[in-house]
């Protein structure tokens, strides 16, 4: 019994060694190889031809969820890579070659996530830049967490990645001679508020509540896919209100206007259709976007004057969530669904990962999304719905672009 005694002791000891050394915010476990560190500052120490990797000494965690690392010289190729690697990841491997590792990588602007091979994610970063990488920590129960990834303070992208039983340590690579970054683990980033593209001709904080015919007007920069202005409503489709409608007010320089529907959660500059959860019309090309960069053809291109519709056909004795114990359907509220990528600054083919993403699990959810011009009927897409409905949702890209959008038209 003594023994027993003895050992049950020697555990809780090893387990609340193991709690302190987690969370007492000394750094000593951090390593390194091939880098030399100078309080925050990180130089290469190699010869080019091997790779130095730095790992922090605590993960990322609720309370201290974000880091940066700026970009104090490129050196001979700027092979700087910033990301959230396991802890005893291999030292002469850039972040994200490895399984359960991820990455931005500054030299191509490309994402690697548990495999060396990149895929397209975001701009290039150079001298001066702050490259930030941080975690949405409400789903690592689930042992699965969102990172994202900013650029000067701007999100570029994120993506769903699994959270090992130790958590996930800030990296940075480096591959070259002369590169250096300074490191600040006790960064803070918050989602600006006041750098809204879209203008309610109400000046009502943000498109929603628009019981009457309202106008939206894009007043973003436009020079950039980074630039999307997008408004969303308050509320979802219901099978009492089904269907909504834009008019073309004004088609702007290049008419880069789009109508839709998109899970609540849905990117802010991203255009509806180009990311999971989210189908549109484009106006420009007339064709159809369903949770990818790459669209279908589907109707004519649109014009000043004309007025396109979209609305969800639902099935027989559907009901929305919450939506069968209430009486006015403004009182509904979303649940929030977290993409498996998202890429903010830049198109990427997620298509397959809508097809993946949204339709397991969900046979049962499934409507018919239509769309219309000028009251005819373009077309029809069947979309997977999110939890929380689909909410309508407008984007635009081009200088002055303005739509009058209603919510309740009589027809549809």
């Amino acid at each position: 019994m003594d023994d027993i005694n003895v050992l049950h002791r020697r555990c809780f000891l090893n387990l609340r060694r193991r709690i302190h050394d987690i969370g007492d915010g000394r750094p000593a476990q951090e390593r390194y190889m091939r880098l030399q560190k100078d309080g925050d500052i990180l130089s290469y120490q190699g010869n080019s031809e091997e790779v130095g990797c730095y790992v922090a000494g605590h993960p990322l965690s609720k309370g201290n969820c974000y880091f940066e690392v700026t970009i104090v010289d490129t050196g001979v190729r700027g092979t700087i890579a910033v990301g959230l690697v396991p802890k005893f990841y291999r030292l002469d491997h850039q972040p994200g070659w490895l399984p359960y590792s991820v990455a931005y990588h500054a030299d191509n602007g490309k994402l690697y996530n548990g495999n060396p091979v990149g895929q397209q994610f975001g701009p290039k970063c150079a001298r001066g830049d702050r490259i930030g990488c941080g975690i949405h920590s409400e789903n690592t129960e689930a042992g699965l967490t969102t990172v994202f990834f900013t650029k000067n303070g701007r999100e570029v992208g994120s993506v769903e990645v699994p959270v090992s039983v130790e958590g996930l340590f800030p990296a940075v690579g480096m591959h070259s001679m002369g590169e250096e970054v300074k490191v600040d683990l006790q960064a803070e980033w918050f989602l600006e508020e006041d750098d809204s593209m879209m203008m309610v001709d109400s000046h009502e904080d943000d498109w929603g509540r628009l019981y009457d015919i309202r106008l939206l007007e894009y007043v973003g920069k436009g020079k950039s896919i980074m630039d999307v202005g997008l408004a969303q409503a308050r509320h979802p489709l219901t099978t009492r209100c089904h269907y909504y409608e834009v008019e073309i007010v004004d088609a702007g320089e290049k008419c880069y206007i789009a109508l839709g529907l998109a899970r609540r959660d849905y990117p802010r500059n991203r255009h509806p259709g180009w990311s999971r959860g989210s189908v549109a019309y484009h106006a420009d090309d007339g064709k159809i976007f369903h949770g990818s960069g790459v669209g279908d053809a589907f109707g004519p291109r649109c014009f000043k004057g004309d007025i396109m519709g979209c609305g969800i056909m639902f099935p027989r004795n559907y009901i929305l969530d919450g939506e069968g114990d209430m009486d006015d359907w403004n009182r509904l509220e979303a649940h929030p669904d977290h993409a498996h990528v998202q890429n903010v600054l830049y198109h990427n083919d997620e298509k397959e990962e809508e097809e993946d993403g949204e339709d397991q699990g969900q046979e049962d959810r499934k409507v018919m999304v239509f769309f219309t011009r000028n009251g005819k009927l373009m077309g029809r897409r069947e979309i997977a719905v999110p939890p929380g409905g689909l909410y309508p949702t407008v984007g635009m890209l081009s200088n002055g672009e303005k739509v009058k959008v209603d919510l309740h038209p009589l027809s549809g």
